[in-house]
């Protein structure tokens, strides 16, 4: 079974985070957060913008990044990051997949980007401009890993309440 891994290193602004967490209770993602964080993980900006969706996370703490790329030695890392020369969806994704995501503020630390160039993708965007928001591009880069894989264990049509969609043949 594929295994979607979404890794914010040292996030700042909690309703970022809790939207992330949102996606991750709906696609199945696994959250880990890399401190030290901007906020504690009781904060209700936070808990606002993860919605009802805590009871349906995985989500793993590490107090640094030292000690989490010690505990993920030898897993596909991908730094998203707005200094990489690849586009994310030129990218085939395996299907044990971690993307690494930096500070709203800062970004990933370079020295950790130079020692992975091939492994640094970003999302293409006008000129000039600084960044995307990191809960969207989170959402865009996870959702490109899925689409990769089918979308595994994920439901693939909506539903009306009171009516049924015509059938379409």
């Amino acid at each position: 079974m594929p295994q979607l891994n979404l890794v914010l290193v040292e996030p700042r602004i909690p309703q970022n985070t809790g939207n992330i967490a949102r996606t991750c209770a709906a696609t199945g993602a696994r959250l880990h957060l890399v401190g030290p964080m901007g906020f504690s993980l009781d904060s209700a900006k936070l808990k606002r913008a993860g919605l009802d969706y805590w009871e349906y996370l995985d989500v793993t703490s590490y107090p640094g990044l030292g000690a989490f790329l010690e505990t993920v030695q030898g897993e596909e890392l991908f730094f998203f990051t707005t200094k990489g020369r690849r586009v994310y969806s030129q990218e085939r994704f395996p299907d044990r997949s971690w993307l690494v995501f930096g500070r709203e503020d800062a970004g990933l630390p370079e020295e950790l980007l130079l020692k992975h160039p091939q492994r640094c993708l970003r999302l293409p965007m006008r000129q000039g401009l600084r960044s995307l928001n990191l809960s969207n591009t989170v959402a865009v880069a996870a959702y490109e890993v899925l689409r990769q894989w089918s979308f595994p264990e994920l439901e693939n049509f909506g539903r009306l309440h009171q009516y049924q969609w015509p059938d379409t043949k």
